[in-house]
């Protein structure tokens, strides 16, 4: 049986960005820019590229600059008009999805990421979803979401993507039962381990391809790890119900949600554009020197 088209994606931007204070303090950290766009926009390109037709953002207080940067800024697009900026006005214009593509709900209490996910149920519906965290920026091609949508449609089930750590203990990890290449079977996953009692190295960077059987586990899902509704807990309860399988991409993984992430994600955008690559190149040697 062929399985259900992923057609949404679930963005989590309710956070307060509490590791980049003072700067998250006015600004949400979803709209830092990172070189010449926000952070936000780079995630949602990705959820396009893998074929994502309707994005739902559970947003919070004072992130109302995020629907308005998704929305037609006309003042601002009359006046690139007036002055001739086509090429400035052709790329606000690319940025706009389709009217009714988007949906805004609101968190209202900072409970989780498994609670975040659930407050997005009813635009979901029963039908699979994407969940990707703003926080990271992921440079591949193809998008690491179109890599876990290829692995999705040809075992379908839930997918989760992940990469090695050096230190367990500040991420959710997987606990692998058998891998075929980039494709591992899932038997469990544990949030936050301590090192010695993590099952593997193979962390969870904030891509999931999931069933919507999960909203109804989380809608009774207690609190796990730091007093929060944790989605990986909700994940764990599933496995052995229904299959799971991690995926290691192909690209380079960036935490915008840390200030030396976040600086990393800066340079590494800008050296990967052939307008500016050789002056930043030449700009950090002389930072170093």
């Amino acid at each position: 049986m062929t399985p259900k088209k992923i057609r949404k994606a679930v963005l989590p931007v309710a956070g307060l960005g509490t590791r980049v204070l003072p700067a998250t303090k006015a600004i949400p950290k979803e709209m830092l820019p990172v070189f010449d766009r926000p952070a936000i926009q780079y995630v949602v390109d990705e959820a396009v590229a893998a074929g994502i037709e309707h994005i739902v953002f559970v947003t919070g207080r004072n992130k109302n600059s995020i629907e308005d940067y998704f929305d037609r800024s006309y003042e601002l697009e009359d006046t690139l008009r007036l002055k001739g900026k086509t090429d400035l006005l052709q790329e606000l214009e690319a940025g706009l999805r389709a009217p009714g593509s988007m949906s805004f709900v609101r968190q209202q209490a900072p409970l989780g990421l498994g609670h975040a996910v659930w407050c997005a149920r009813d635009v979901v519906g029963d039908e699979p979803f994407a969940v990707l965290l703003p926080d990271m920026l992921v440079m591949a091609e193809p998008s690491c979401l179109k890599q876990m949508v290829a692995a999705y449609e040809k075992d379908g089930g839930n997918i989760i993507a992940v990469e090695p750590t050096d230190d367990p203990s500040g991420y959710g990890i997987i606990d692998p039962e058998s891998r075929d290449g980039a494709l591992i079977k899932m038997k469990g996953m544990v949030e936050k381990p301590k090192r010695a009692e993590a099952p593997s190295n193979l962390f969870i960077t904030g891509r999931y391809i999931l069933q919507p059987e999960v909203m109804r586990v989380l809608e009774h899902q207690g609190k796990g790890a730091g007093g929060e509704i944790q989605l990986t807990d909700a994940m764990a309860r599933m496995i052995g119900n229904q299959p799971f399988h991690a995926v290691t991409f192909d690209g380079a993984r960036y935490d915008c949600g840390s200030k030396a992430g976040y600086i990393e994600a800066n340079l590494a955008v800008a050296l990967s554009r052939p307008d500016m690559a050789d002056e930043v190149r030449a700009m950090a040697q002389r930072l170093v020197s």
